[in-house]
């Protein structure tokens, strides 16, 4: 496991966490508004 750790550069890792999170984020967004849009009607 530390070979593979050194082999990734640290800003990738960064990018990586910070995409998830963002990728999260709009997901749990988009779930919400069909959630309320579903309970509007």
């Amino acid at each position: 496991m530390k070979d593979m750790e050194e082999k990734i550069p640290r800003g990738l890792w960064v990018r990586l966490i910070i995409y998830v999170a963002v990728g999260h984020v709009f997901a749990a967004f988009i779930y919400l508004l069909f959630t309320l849009g579903a309970k509007g009607q």
